[in-house]
């Protein structure tokens, strides 16, 4: 995160960009509000630090002009002691915070470091948002071959285009979620808002104000403010029956196609019952009318390699340290496990067996065992015909070649002792395409 010191003052730009910059921080200067202005955008990768006296714009004018053009941008002023009041307004209109002279230098670097957290955490909010309304990106991300992934991609695709409630369910960590962006992002709803709120996550009360009003900060409700667009409601099953009723008035009494299209999740089943037995029966057919399962990942066959491959090496590469090596015995330990977190759980142990690489210690095998160890016995007593695993550990040995030599069709075959056309047609018979490794 940059810091961009805005002081008419040249001793006061260089003496708080020195300390900023022996406290870690990369800044800039400028002289005037009307200066840092032509390099100061939305999406500024950091930090506005002003004096609030300035000839020409002052400080105040200018964070109005920083707040009209990103709202979200931390904006610290600089006040004299008599402009205490100014900066009080000025937190009013979106002021980060103040600091008045003379001031610790600690206390600088403190808000600093607070506001540059919080501008990042703005920044990766708003490039996520960007990334799931693209509906090829989404798309993308539901990774895998397998019959079970390539009929979720389908049925994506096609319920995407309606305009029908929809609901999804799953076990948890299958990557509902994603399904309920993707969605939303592949149909004719995508330019419009995309709102999502957990319904176990709030008091019944509290829920109540959100999704219907009236709210005590007189925002708008959801179920308006996601009008042309999508309310997905997470963990529908969690719905108070009161709440149920006026969701199901809502929906009754909107237009057909529907303004407001409904997305619910259902994340956990209680014992022994079924989302059918959690919501009132004419709710639960209005949003059940279009259903996507979600499908677990011990069901998805050799996607379990493509999805720990893909994971180890991004983990890597933030890590900055090689990709664990995945031995035939502990690929085919992956296939049989039986991933009761599903993807979630995957995830998770692949950046571990990351940072056990790191330190050069530890083994696959054993973060599953640990892993499973709460939840039952490590492997599942289902066996497969040694061909398939003897395949999947071929496919994955060739794709993380391919993938780590960039497509060098020559290197791949030096590597891996294999002539020419014998790897074009084990290539073939697992669908990999040097395109895809360029």
């Amino acid at each position: 995160m940059k810091i961009a010191i805005v002081d008419d003052e040249q001793d006061m730009r260089q003496s708080i960009s020195q300390w900023l910059t022996l406290s870690g921080f990369e800044t800039e200067t400028y002289s005037s509000a009307e200066d840092a202005l032509k390099s100061i955008g939305s999406d500024y990768a950091g930090v506005v630090v002003t004096d609030v006296k300035m000839p020409g714009m002052d400080g105040v004018t200018f964070l109005k002009r920083l707040m009209a053009q990103d709202s979200g941008l931390p904006v610290i002023l600089i006040t004299g002691h008599g402009d205490v009041p100014m900066a009080v307004e000025a937190m009013r209109i979106g002021a980060y915070d103040f600091l008045e002279k003379p001031f610790n230098p600690d206390r600088m670097t403190d808000l600093a470091r607070k506001a540059s957290q919080q501008r990042r955490l703005t920044l990766d909010n708003r490039a996520l948002r960007r990334e799931l309304s693209d509906g090829k990106a989404v798309m993308k991300k539901l990774i895998g071959s397998s019959p079970e992934m390539e009929r979720l991609r389908e049925d994506i695709l096609d319920l995407g285009q309606a305009d029908s409630h929809v609901l999804i369910d799953g076990e948890t960590g299958t990557g509902k979620t994603l399904v309920a962006h993707a969605l939303h992002a592949v149909g004719p709803r995508a330019s419009k808002k995309f709102i999502s709120i957990s319904c176990s996550a709030w008091a019944e009360e509290q829920l109540s104000q959100k999704l219907f009003g009236p709210n005590p900060d007189d925002s708008i409700p959801l179920v308006e403010e996601a009008r042309g667009g999508t309310l997905c409601l997470e963990d529908i099953e969690a719905l108070p029956n009161a709440l149920q009723a006026r969701l199901l008035t809502f929906i009754n009494e909107q237009a057909s196609p529907p303004q407001t299209r409904i997305i619910a999740i259902c994340n956990e089943h209680a014992q022994g019952k079924t989302l059918e037995d959690s919501l009132r029966p004419d709710l639960f057919f209005r949003l059940s009318a279009m259903t996507i399962i979600c499908p677990p990942l011990r069901a998805r066959g050799e996607d379990i390699l493509t999805l720990f491959n893909r994971m180890s090496e991004q983990f890597a590469e933030e890590y900055g340290c090689d990709a664990p090596q995945v031995t035939a015995q502990e690929a085919a330990q992956l296939l049989q496990a039986p991933w009761p977190g599903n993807v979630r759980q995957l995830v998770n142990i692949a950046e571990r067996a990351v940072l056990q690489n790191r330190r050069g210690s530890g083994s696959i095998t054993s973060l599953l065992m640990a892993d499973n160890e709460a939840t039952g016995p490590a492997m599942t007593t289902e066996g497969k015909p040694l061909k398939e695993y003897v395949e999947a550990f071929e496919r994955m040995l060739i794709d993380n070649t391919m993938r780590r030599h960039k497509g060098s069709i020559s290197a791949v075959m030096d590597e891996l002792c294999l002539p020419r056309r014998t790897l074009n047609e084990k290539m073939a018979k697992y669908g990999l395409s040097r395109s895809d490794y360029l």
